[in-house]
């Protein structure tokens, strides 16, 4: 159906589709390993139908070639830099590792035995987690293929909006995945090593983070901010494609599209929520054109706004009316919605999309238990001017160059924002300099209402922000952290289909020789590749594994023989550890193992529970008690249902340990490593 585009839509429509399949299985506490089923009787089917052919493959060599160099790309960047040792890969593996050690739904909390996931967004960490477990590949190892898979994805699908939204240069909208931002280039002007760029670079706007996707990939945490972007990048590309070919499009091929987008929606607040709140008013705003333009003819020369309101109108009545027969229309309403007509009316993308995105994954509403967004709030310290050009100048500047033109022509459009600075938001201010004149034009391209969009949200996060548990001075925090990566994403398609039209005025088709072309892209190849393999980053265990707990057996070759031990260990069992905070090597077996412990990460699981029912201090006393009062050890563990008790030198430099004195049978005792458990 999507015809040149059907290889890179495959890559992320497969995925999600193995998610969704597997994901209904765990809910039934079915095998996962069930999804395999539909997917080895398509192959089948095909095979059988001839339709793999070595001709077909070769056709699509250019997207197997975009995914797997940066595929490799970022695997060579994981061979080196694998350890689970750091930020956020403690939660990102422990969430990984518990799903494939129990796959059902919701999935249990490895850190607060006896709760469970539905307190956080956690689709991601499931699908890599029973992709890794059909694939028979240990967490261990699938933490670090995943996001070599994200990005290879996420390069494909750019490469395919590129293609889509201008005839030359398409190439360049991948550079939104390799772009730095302007502070990047400011730390390197200041002389600091590799590792400080890269970080500093993320903190330009004072008590925020502003991480690009580069950055994200290179530090390496599979976390739902950095997963969700493949499908952000896929849903940009329905809705665009669905803009551009929907008049055209058959039947089955519009049933399709609303089943495509509905499943890329759907999965987004299980994802990481806080993409959806982006993307629900964007498919909105997409499924108005859409049915707006299903409609309406393009509008008469000279025609004024008046005239353009009332002929959309008829247009839309003329049109429904017209695909009804008479029979159907003297049946009512109803008849709109009948499966052999609904699709063939405008409106039925922008009904169905938001509809089935909700039904796709209705239980894990049902289920879900967070604290949420708990408001939205004012900001009263906007960004300043330095720090945003820091962040977003590269974006502005090329969108500015593209609309150089229109800013000759009318240059008084630039009075237009100077209300917003002189209210004291002059980070708005400048990000509505090219939305005045994007809004200004007669007509739109593609990449104009991108463009219009991505700064929307600029300016949007310069007034309000959304209140969460990081305090006063972190307030505007996660919403610069989530919503910037929309932005960036959107931008950088936008921008670079803007340079690619300002380059084709410049630069006549074979002008280039194809041999400079072709060396071009071998260096620029080789480089993404081998660079990662002699570039340091600072990684606190650099190694050539793609097992990321390769390192516990320098480091911590006592905790490395007793977590491969556990990791074999079967049933379900729950776990005693030390709680040392967040960040730290505490919480590390229950992270290593999947297995739930009592408590892990106190303010992690804070945030996702809040202080309802007194659990927080009443845990963490609890396990102190467990290790130092051997009176109360067995009755508090089974209070938490927990069998295992990990006694390591963390815990001996937490505690003062007296669990000997309980009683408790050893199940395991090597390396300065003692494991007790609690009988029946």
């Amino acid at each position: 159906m999507f015809g040149e585009y059907a290889y890179p839509v495959s890559f992320p429509a497969s995925l999600l589709f193995f998610t969704l399949i597997t994901w209904y299985l765990g809910l039934a506490r079915l095998p996962v390993l069930l999804a395999v089923i539909p997917f080895a009787a398509l192959f089948l089917y095909f095979a059988y139908r001839g339709r793999y052919t070595l001709e077909a493959f070769c056709g699509q060599k250019k997207w197997a070639a975009v995914f797997f160099l940066f595929f490799f790309a970022m695997l060579a960047v994981r061979f080196v830099n694998p350890s689970i040792s750091y930020a956020e890969k403690f939660m990102d593996h422990a969430f990984m590792a518990s799903i494939m050690r129990q796959p059902v739904v919701p999935p249990l909390d490895p850190w607060f035995l006896g709760g469970t996931q539905n307190v956080y967004y956690y689709l991601g960490y499931w699908t890599f987690g029973t992709f890794a477990l059909v694939s028979e590949v240990p967490s261990t190892i699938a933490f670090n293929l995943a996001l070599p898979t994200v990005l290879g994805m996420s390069a494909v699908l750019l490469f395919a909006l590129g293609r889509l939204l201008t005839e030359r240069f398409a190439w360049l909208a991948l550079a939104t995945l390799l772009l730095v931002n302007p502070s990047f280039v400011w730390q390197v002007i200041q002389g600091k090593a590799i590792g400080s760029v890269l970080w500093d670079s993320t903190r330009t706007i004072h008590n925020t983070i502003n991480e690009y996707p580069l950055f994200s990939f290179l530090w390496g945490d599979v976390h739902p901010h950095v997963i969700g972007i493949f499908n952000q990048v896929f849903l940009l590309f329905l809705l665009v494609y669905t803009w551009k070919r929907w008049r055209g499009a058959g039947m089955p091929e519009r049933w399709i599209l609303i089943g495509l987008s509905s499943l890329s929606l759907g999965s987004m607040p299980l994802i990481n929520t806080w993409d959806v709140l982006v993307y629900a008013p964007v498919t909105l705003f997409f499924g108005l054109i859409v049915w707006y333009e299903s409609g309406i003819p393009t509008p008469t020369p000279g025609a004024g706004n008046p005239a353009i309101v009332r002929n959309s109108l008829n247009r839309i009545s003329a049109g429904v009316k017209g695909f009804l027969t008479d029979a159907e229309r003297r049946s009512g309403f109803f008849a709109l919605f009948h499966p052999k007509r609904f699709p063939r009316l405008g409106f039925a993308y922008l009904v169905l999309v938001p509809l089935l995105a909700v039904a796709v994954y209705l239980p894990f509403y049902m289920q879900m238990e967070t604290q949420g967004i708990q408001g939205v709030g004012i900001v009263h310290t906007p960004t300043s001017p330095a720090e945003f050009l820091l962040v977003h100048g590269f974006f502005l500047a090329l969108i500015i160059l593209y609309l150089a033109g229109d800013i000759r022509a009318r240059p008084w459009l630039l009075l237009g924002p100077v209300p917003i600075a002189l209210a004291g938001y002059p980070a708005a201010a400048i990000a509505s300099i090219p939305l005045v004149y994007l809004l200004a034009r007669r007509s739109r391209s593609a990449a104009d209402v991108l463009a219009i969009l991505g700064l929307l949200i600029l300016i949007l996060c310069e007034f309000f922000y959304l209140k969460d548990y990081m305090g006063e001075t972190y307030f505007r925090m996660n919403t610069l952290f989530k919503f910037y990566i929309a932005a960036w994403l959107i931008l950088g398609i936008s921008s670079s289909v803007m340079l690619a039209s300002v380059l084709a005025r410049y630069i006549r088709p074979g002008v280039i020789p194809a041999r400079v072309s072709q060396a071009v892209l071998v260096t620029a190849a080789a480089t993404l590749i081998l660079l990662p393999l002699v570039v340091p980053l600072d990684s606190p265990y650099r190694d050539a594994t793609l097992d990321g707990l390769a390192y516990l057996r320098t480091a911590h070759p006592g905790d490395s023989e007793a977590v491969a031990f556990l990791r074999g260990l079967p049933g379900n069992p729950g776990l005693v550890e030390a709680e040392g905070g967040d960040y730290t090597y505490y919480s590390r077996v229950s992270s290593f193992t999947g297995i739930p412990a009592v408590i892990g990460m106190p303010f992690h699981e804070f945030m996702w529970r809040g202080e309802a029912g007194g659990w927080y201090g009443q845990r963490l006393s609890d396990v102190r008690a467990i290790y130092e009062q051997p009176e109360q050890t067995a009755d508090l563990m089974r209070r938490y249902n927990a069998t295992l008790l990990y006694v390591g030198d963390p815990e001996r430099q937490k505690y003062t340990i007296r669990v000997e004195e309980a009683g408790l049978p050893i199940l395991y005792d090597r390396g300065g490593v003692r494991i007790y458990t609690l009988p029946e």
